[in-house]
Parts: C-alpha cells; structure tokens; sequence
C-alpha cells in the first residue's frame, strides 16, 4: 500500500480549476443571453404599464415576463450545477437529459455560425455523476468550437446503445463486456496534427497561445470517462 492522498488532493484541484477554465469560455455567451432574457422582461414590463387599462393584453405581457424569468432561473441553476464543488456520489443518471442540458448552455456560448445537431437514440441510465458528464460534454464541444473558430461548420453530438464483445474489446481494452452508451462529438473544423494526436489527453498539453488555456480540459476529460468505467478515443483527418 502506498499514501495516496496527495494524488487525489492533486487531480481534484485540477478538475475544479478546468471546471473554472470552462465557465470563463462560457461566461461571454451567457452574459449575452442573459441579457436578451431581460430585454424580453423590461420590454413586456413596459408594454404591461402602457396597456394597464386593457387586462387581456397585460396578462399576456405578464405571461411572457413570467416565461423569460423561468428561462433566466434555468440558465442560473445550470451555471450553479456545474461550477459547484462538491463530493461526487456516483449515481443513476440519464445521459440524454443531462446531454440536452448541456447544449442549451452551449448554444448561447458557440458563434451562431456554427450548426449544433444532435442525434440521441437512448434514454438508458448510466452509473455516473451528472455535474462531471457536464463537464465532458461542455468541454468536447468548446474544443470542437474552437477547432472552427469563426467559420461555418457543424457540431454533431450523438447518443446510441451499443453492445461490447470481445472484438470490440481489442482495440478498446479497459472496458467490460455488455451493454454501453457510445457518446460522439464531432466537429467540420481543421482536424488535428497526426503528430500531437497521442498527446491531447496528456495533463498540461495544447495547442493553445498562453492564457488561452490550461491544456487540462481533455486529460479531466479522460478521467472522467476511466472513472465512469468507459474509454475515451479520437480520430481526426
């Protein structure tokens, strides 16, 4: 036995620091959100004090206001679930929930030129925590967004059952036979250097000017996957 207290005091402080990282990419986004949500309330506000003496048309101002304000407390409960820190209790938790969750988050976060697709074919649970399947799908996607930057292009992000056997396992050891949940992000952007490709789930490694990024997004990535019994592999061309 060794003490491995340090280590694990160590991947923590990285995970809650790339979860940091994340919020700041997604910070601008959300601000613009934000205020499109309150735009819509001052607007109805307005449009409510203009028409007090007609109640048919200030109960539907109203209405709306009330409508914009759930959105604002969604978007507020979502940022709070994913910058929590707290102690991960593995449970059961619907991939296809928490992947439809993420991207309303990223849609206000990714330039409108970039299409978000998705194709989700599962509604089965898996053992996990809901916050750090959060954490792998908002990252996977700011990664594919910056991979094409400004351009037009596509992120597809799909959800599937699939069954290992023992050829699968070849090629993908760490995985147990059974069923399994495969989760794909891909993106049109520029693709990777077939040289640092075996290196983006390294701790520290990017492609990223400096103070651009930690280049510990993917390995947290990576991790999180190990711990919730998957693997995690890439391809680019």
């Amino acid at each position: 036995g060794r003490n491995i207290t340090n280590e694990l005091m160590i991947e923590n402080r990285m995970k809650q620091a790339q979860k940091i990282e994340a919020i700041g990419t997604l910070a601008g986004g959300i601000a613009h959100d934000f205020n499109n949500i309150l735009s819509g309330i001052f607007g109805y506000a307005q449009l409510s004090l203009m028409n007090l003496d007609n109640n048919e048309k200030t109960k539907k101002n109203i209405e709306n206001i009330l409508n914009a304000a759930e959105r604002a407390r969604n978007l507020v409960q979502q940022i709070l679930t994913f910058s929590r820190k707290s102690e991960i209790e593995y449970k059961p938790i619907k991939a296809a929930s928490v992947i439809k969750k993420s991207l309303v988050l990223l849609r206000a976060t990714i330039p409108s030129t970039i299409e978000i697709t998705e194709s989700i074919e599962s509604d089965a649970y898996i053992l996990g925590d809901e916050t750090q399947l959060h954490q792998v799908i908002i990252n996977l996607c700011t990664n594919a967004s910056h991979a094409i930057q400004n351009n037009k292009g596509n992120i597809s992000i799909s959800l599937k059952d699939i069954i290992v056997d023992k050829d699968f396992l070849i090629p993908h050891p760490g995985l147990s036979e059974g069923n399994h949940l495969q989760i794909t992000v891909s993106d049109s952007g520029k693709g990777i250097d077939p040289g640092i490709i075996e290196k983006i789930f390294d701790p520290f490694f990017t492609t990223k000017g400096q103070g651009e990024g930690t280049g510990l997004g993917l390995s947290v990535v990576h991790g999180i996957i190990k711990k919730f019994k998957g693997t995690i592999t890439v391809y680019s061309e």
